[in-house]
């Protein structure tokens, strides 16, 4: 009896052991992803700067991704698309914008509401600012349907323009100058720090080898105590006290 109670209390003290690394491994995974999503919420914080100076012919080659830009163009009024990812969701205006060296951007001007009419572009050359992203992806959306900023079919809807590789979505001002309401920014979740996530993963290995440990400990345990016990009983049989009672029932 004493050694089942041993026994219990080791593996209760592993598993209380296992779940407070558990706990502590979900805590700094926590920190891992908040930390990514604070350096994300920064560098869309940051003061805008010139996308045109962020490429050269063919790509972009700034760190601006996830970063306020602003670029110098004209709207082309025909090239432009409602987005709406469904009927919950609000309706983007998404309009190109001609750069100087003849590329397009693709620009998300605002919100419109269903049934209203999208304001027109402003003519003329004029300076917009928003966030830089790389693209949006659907998954359930066909093979046309344009649901969100999907870049690779935009280049095939407008095949006589070279695109940028990134949108932009207009800040509030600049949206709600253009008679629409902003758009919301969809930013990509943070991956935060390694070393967090290395601390969570380490973590849990403590809170593994804990219970492990104490399982075997207990087994171990468990073990001696049944050895002890036979050798004990063997003794018993093997003493003098019992072979003279053995002996005595024979007479």
């Amino acid at each position: 009896m004493k050694t089942r109670l041993q026994q219990v209390l080791l593996v209760t003290v592993g598993a209380v052991a296992a779940i407070v690394c558990v706990i502590l491994g979900l805590w700094q995974m926590q920190v891992f992803v908040d930390g990514g999503n604070r350096t994300i919420a920064e560098r869309a914080a940051q003061a805008p700067v010139s996308l045109a100076e962020n490429m050269d012919a063919h790509d972009i080659t700034g760190d601006v991704f996830g970063k306020p830009v602003f670029a110098e163009g004209r709207y082309v009024p025909q090239l432009q698309f409602i987005i709406q990812d469904s009927e919950d969701q609000p309706r983007r205006v998404l309009t190109a914008l001609e750069l100087a060296d003849g590329r397009v951007l693709p620009v998300v001007r605002g919100v419109v509401a269903e049934g209203a009419a999208v304001p027109p572009p402003p003519p003329g050359t004029v300076v917009q600012t928003g966030i830089l992203l790389p693209g949006e992806g659907d998954v359930d959306a066909g093979p046309d349907a344009l649901e969100s900023v999907r870049l690779p079919l935009l280049a095939q809807k407008w095949p006589d323009h070279h695109l940028v590789p990134g949108f932009i979505t207009l800040t509030a001002d600049d949206a709600e100058a253009q008679g629409l309401e902003p758009a919301p920014v969809h930013l990509p979740e943070g991956e935060g720090s390694v070393r967090n996530s290395a601390y969570a993963l380490q973590w849990w290995v403590f809170g593994a080898f804990a219970l492990g440990l104490s399982l075997r400990i207990a087994h171990v345990t468990g073990r001696r105590a049944a050895v002890s016990a036979e050798a004990e009983a063997a003794a018993s049989l093997d003493s003098p006290t019992h072979a003279d009672h053995e002996g005595t029932s024979t007479s």
